[in-house]
């Protein structure tokens, strides 16, 4: 391949300093390769999908391409935990109820697997956790719970640069040109200098900003980028007592039928310091990731703090601080994993990508290295 002058030549680039850009990085890097990682914003931005304190470490999966992913990931958290040093993990369980056909069919799946889950009736899970109220029977999962975020993607960066990466933000590639033999990456720097980097294989991990990077060269199916609005709510001292917040489990809240207008999946957690998250699952409104409110509408804050009010009763619905975050959305939900010629790309998370995320690496990397390809519920075709 005929290299540009003055270009920078690496095995491996990434573009996208989000989770699942960082896991690549760190998992090409510690295999002894050449990587360069390229984020457009500064490091810990709020543009994207992977900023903020916590996330859900959530099991409840009935599809064993996701189960196994978490098996997977949540070993690799652990072992991340152990390198590093930092607590990247709270195993305060994650609680489940609503929709008894969905919650059944994710408890049949865990149990086969041997995992460790209890079901629980409304009466029982409400006597276990005093804040908040349920509906029907539903698993509770003790091997889950929270992710804290923000440090996951400090250690990511820290590991992948201790194993020889070049993480670089404020860097906005604008042109991938793909050869035969890899590709070329035009990109600009914080101060608009051009720079150009060669290499034998580009891992896209750009979120919101995927399907337009990513046009004329992959055929994806369409990403619908929503901005999403969960917000923290403060737990009532009169209900919970002070300092008892760590018991306070990750949470599903399953809608029932989809006949049954006014109703969305609920999830949420803990967040030390800024209270019990809550959130309607992939309700937000089609946006530009370039042009955002970073505000919910009237009507969603309503039905969130009415949401609150009614499930929540160790929750004050009158504190709720709001939260912007984008959801880069296939139709089914399945992320899009896969390698097409130099390029391997990672897009569509739609919402609930974060605790994969070391497993998920995992699999770009070896996609991108042709040692094996991303599980077939992930491929292109496969959507």
């Amino acid at each position: 391949m005929t290299q540009p002058t003055h270009a920078t030549q690496v095995d491996y680039l990434v573009i996208g300093g989000g989770v699942v850009g960082l896991s690549t990085a760190w998992n090409l890097a510690r295999r002894g390769q050449h990587v360069l990682l390229l984020e457009r914003f500064e490091a810990g931005h709020t543009r994207g999908a992977s900023h903020g304190a916590t996330r859900n470490m959530n099991n409840a999966y009935e599809e064993s391409h996701y189960l196994d992913l978490y098996d997977e990931a949540f070993e690799a958290w652990q072992g991340l935990e152990e390198r590093s040093g930092e607590r990247l993990l709270t195993l305060c369980g994650l609680v489940s109820h609503g929709n008894p056909e969905a919650i059944t069919r994710a408890h049949d799946a865990l149990q086969a697997r041997g995992a460790a889950v209890e079901l629980l009736c409304a009466d029982e899970a409400a006597s276990r956790w005093p804040g908040m109220r349920f509906e029907g029977t539903g698993p509770a999962n003790r091997d889950a719970g929270r992710i804290h975020a923000a440090t996951a993607l400090e250690v990511f960066a820290a590991e992948a640069r201790e194993f020889g990466a070049d993480i670089r933000f404020g860097h906005q590639v604008t042109r991938i040109t793909p050869s035969d033999e890899g590709a070329t990456v035009t990109a600009l720097d914080p101060h608009g200098e051009e720079l150009t980097v060669v290499a034998s294989g580009v891992i896209v991990a750009a979120g919101a900003w995927s399907q337009e990077l990513l046009r004329g060269l992959v055929d994806l199916p369409p990403l619908r980028v929503t901005e999403e609005h969960p917000a923290h709510f403060q737990i009532r001292p009169t209900l919970v007592e002070p300092g008892a917040e760590d018991w306070w489990p990750s949470f599903n809240h399953f809608a029932p039928a989809a006949t049954e207008p006014g109703r969305n999946n609920v999830y949420g957690m803990l967040t030390p310091g800024e209270g019990v998250k809550v959130g309607f699952h992939m309700v937000g409104d089609v946006v530009d990731p370039d042009a955002r409110r970073f505000r919910a509408s009237d009507l969603s804050r309503d039905a969130l703090r009415s949401y609150v009010e009614e499930w929540f009763p160790g929750l004050d619905p009158d504190t709720a601080v709001e939260i912007s975050c984008t959801y880069t959305n296939t139709a089914d939900g399945r992320f899009v994993l896969d390698r097409v010629g130099a390029i391997t790309v990672a897009a569509g998370f739609s919402g609930h990508g974060f605790k994969f995320a070391p497993a998920v690496g995992r699999v770009l990397a070896d996609a991108a290295q042709g040692i094996a390809f991303p599980p077939e519920p992930f491929r292109l075709a496969s959507h």
